[in-house]
């Protein structure tokens, strides 16, 4: 189951400051959805929300940062700050312990560990093979510190957090073809979340390498898995350039995206999973072109999926478990009844629903004085 992009130091002092002064953005007009699309998307959210403590804090997180973003409701900050604990504790043990001999080596492997035994993490582990310690760097640091940065702050010890991936070039990894035909979706958010926080910009080079791995004419040799791989990889492009739903993204950037789920779309429908068929068709809302038949499509499929006496959307052998499931759920929620208006966030330090409320090991990265003060002591 399982976050952004200032892409330029220019843009990213406007994004900030854009962030700052508008914290809710609008998206593209569009038409109210369809009483059968809101009454899967109105079944699958009560389901979840009556059962949202009883999931791990880590999907909890997921569910409120999502829900946030589309509604604004402060209601979903506090499922939300349960993931700010959980990513500020995982970012102190690891980056303030960066200097410590033998430390990096050691959570490298643990991280290469924890991939399983099925035949998805045994491509994964032959992938990693040359680049022991990327899933360390990419995978640990990376994603905690990004998400803690998402929310406006800064985690603990972040200064040498940055020095260190500053100091790694993740290039031959991120561009390496056996990498990206294992995982091509994590390694957009690895690209961008590196490029937000300012330690490295691979956004061309992971482009031309995932272009170079996947060209179209290269499509009638790819199996079911290997399909669902790259539209997987190209769903995150955008998602990562709208910092995952919180701005929307430029549709003619993205055209060649865009485009090639148009034309590839009754492949897509046939081969992809529930997941990345909800992903495509979110894609083109985050463009502003919900009217685009494919998203039509894509809600059509996702309703058919929808089992009513689980009142969820089951997994592909039929697991209607929501810790397992609520990624797919929630996108489904998302695709089958779009906002009008996208908010940023949240920024914690500002909602009086939790400002009381924040770790004692982050600080506020950004305020509109420029003051940098820290958040636990509010």
């Amino acid at each position: 189951m399982i976050n952004l992009s200032p892409y330029t130091s220019i843009f990213g002092a406007l994004a900030l400051t854009s962030a700052l002064l508008f914290p809710s953005l609008p998206v593209s007009a569009k038409a109210s959805p369809s009483p059968e699309a809101l009454h899967v998307k109105q079944a699958i959210q009560q389901n979840l929300e009556d059962h949202l403590y009883q999931l791990p804090p880590r999907v909890q997180g997921h569910y409120g940062i999502r829900l946030y973003r589309m509604t604004g409701d402060d209601k979903y900050a506090n499922a939300a700050l349960v993931d700010l604990y959980a990513v500020t504790e995982s970012q102190a043990f690891y980056a303030c312990q960066l200097d410590k001999a033998g430390f990096i080596t050691q959570e490298a492997q643990a991280a290469i560990d924890v991939l399983g035994k099925g035949p998805r993490a045994k491509a994964r582990k032959k992938a990693l093979a040359p680049f022991p310690e990327f899933l360390f760097y990419t995978d640990v640091l990376l994603r905690f510190s990004s998400r803690i940065d998402e929310f406006g702050l800064q985690g603990p010890c972040h200064d040498k957090l940055v020095t260190a991936l500053k100091g790694t070039d993740l290039k031959r990894g991120l561009t390496d073809k056996a990498m990206i035909e294992a995982w091509a979706a994590q390694l957009v958010n690895y690209v961008y979340w590196a490029k937000q926080l300012g330690v490295g910009d691979y956004v061309q080079a992971y482009k031309a390498a995932f272009n170079r791995v996947y060209p179209q004419s290269r499509d009638a040799e790819l199996d079911k898995k290997q399909f669902r791989n790259k539209i997987y990889g190209m769903t995150h492009f955008i998602f990562a350039a709208s910092e995952y739903y919180q701005h929307p993204v430029d549709k003619a950037e993205f055209a060649w995206i865009l485009n090639y789920f148009e034309t590839n779309i009754d492949r897509i429908l046939k081969d992809a999973t529930d997941d990345i068929i909800a992903e495509v068709g979110i894609s083109f809302h985050l463009a502003g072109m919900s009217d685009n038949p494919v998203v039509k499509q894509t809600q059509r499929h996702i309703m058919a999926a929808f089992d009513p006496k689980v009142q969820t959307i089951p997994s592909p052998r039929g697991n209607p478990d929501l810790a397992l499931g609520e990624h797919r759920n929630v996108l489904a929620m998302m695709l089958l009844d779009w906002p009008k208006t996208l908010h940023q966030g949240p920024y914690f330090h500002r909602l009086k629903a939790t400002k009381k409320y924040l770790p004692k090991l982050v600080d506020v990265k950004h305020e509109p004085s420029g003051k940098q003060t820290q958040a636990g002591k509010q």
